[in-house]
């Protein structure tokens, strides 16, 4: 099977200042198109570095892609490291200078200098055609392998990896064929999954099931490598019924399914609405509902309550209530939800409140506890959660914890 290695190029990704995107986007694609990676490499602007991380590159995977390093400043090395790596000099080739003119043309620009020598490309590769931007990439064949180099620039990057490199990976790979699918989970942990599925997930069995956590959100990748595409998706559709069938109410979703998406469309179908009342969350409740488009389907109203007053004038919370148990407590949060309730007239309503930190918590109430309470006419639920983390992972994990009590009422 043919393996790919990527290798990102420059100071600024290096330090942490630009955060690597190109990575993950061509990791994902060269996945669905049956290249898996098998390595990655993150190196600054330094044409040894850069021509070690080739040598590294290529002793790992068939495929080695880079980004960066392709501009046309005194840090740009690529193009430089590529030669060395090649063991050949960099020609100017006309055409390509002709086409760098004619970008700063179109735009009633005069071609700086400088940017001559992204028209350089070692001898005997090719040059990729950069339609938005002025870089071309770089491809050449040394070793029975494929090497190519892109623009840093994501926008640059994507349109030419789509448009150029993609389609001859495509014949690099004849013979091989690989299928992802994905179960999205909600409701417990990495490690009780694992329990579940048992020898489903060792390694070395195909398909492969693979397990990465988000915020709570856990996704299953059950890749299956077969030599026809047809063989791969039938086993991958098979996992995929057998996952399914041994976690049960714990899948919520499959592919890029959002738990938001999930259960807009439950609530659409059921010609329900709900509306949300929230104070430890400020408003991340309503913000996971109306990112979902057509939200107006079933969310009617969204009330942020962070002060004490506010959940008394506009919930109609008795202030003896939270005077007695506290704010974050199971008794406010139900009376937040069955006042947002009878103020929306939704079917559904929810109630969020808790200490979200870093400061606030006690031991009696730690930083991280959050009571979520789910309304309707039929049934009233207020949960106790505690949930490790800083600040941001608590209120985003506590919103999607409410989206999962949703669903499964809904």
């Amino acid at each position: 099977m043919k393996k790919a290695s990527i290798i990102s190029i420059g100071n600024e990704v290096l330090s942490g200042q630009t955060i690597d995107t190109n990575a993950a986007y061509l990791s994902s694609k060269l996945l669905s198109n049956g290249i898996p990676v098998v390595s990655s490499y993150t190196v600054g602007d330094d044409i040894d570095s850069i021509v070690r991380a080739l040598k590294l590159a290529g002793d790992d995977a068939d495929v080695i892609l880079v980004t960066g390093g392709l501009g046309p400043t005194d840090d740009d090395l690529t193009r430089q490291a590529f030669a060395k790596f090649l063991g050949v000099e960099l020609q100017l080739q006309d055409e390509l200078l002709r086409k760098i003119q004619d970008f700063f043309t179109s735009r009633a620009l005069r071609m700086p200098e400088i940017n001559k020598v992204q028209a350089y490309i070692p001898a005997g590769a090719d040059a990729l055609a950069n339609s938005t931007g002025t870089a071309p990439g770089i491809m050449a064949k040394t070793m029975g392998k494929l090497f190519t180099a892109m623009p840093g620039v994501p926008s640059e990057m994507k349109q030419m990896f789509d448009e150029l490199v993609l389609p001859k990976l495509s014949k690099f790979t004849t013979g091989q064929a690989v299928v992802v699918r994905k179960l999205k989970c909600f409701g417990t942990g990495e490690s009780n999954i694992a329990t579940l599925l048992g020898e489903l997930m060792q390694r070395g069995r195909n398909p492969l099931i693979n397990c990465t956590v988000h915020y709570g959100i856990i996704t299953l990748h059950i890749i299956a490598t077969a030599k026809e595409k047809s063989d791969a998706r039938e086993m991958a559709e098979k996992d995929e019924k057998l996952l399914t069938k041994l976690l049960g109410k714990l899948v919520y979703g499959t592919g890029e399914q959002t738990l938001a998406e999930v259960v807009g469309e439950k609530l659409a179908q059921q010609n329900k609405t709900v509306a949300v009342a929230e104070s430890c969350t400020g408003g991340a409740v309503a913000k996971l509902l109306t990112d979902v488009p057509g939200a107006s389907r079933y969310f009617t109203h969204g009330w942020v309550t962070y002060s004490n007053t506010a959940k008394t004038a506009e919930l109609g919370v008795p202030a003896e209530l939270i005077e007695k148990h506290g704010a974050v407590s199971e008794q406010v949060a139900g009376a937040m939800a069955k006042g947002a309730r009878e103020r929306s007239g939704a079917d559904f309503a929810i109630g969020t409140t808790g200490i979200a930190g870093p400061t606030g918590g006690s031991e009696q109430k730690p930083v991280g506890l959050v009571y979520i309470s789910v309304s309707s006419a039929n049934e009233h639920e207020t949960k106790r959660f505690v949930i490790p983390g800083d600040r941001n992972f608590i209120r985003l994990r506590a919103a999607q914890t409410v989206l999962n009590m949703l669903r499964l009422k809904s």
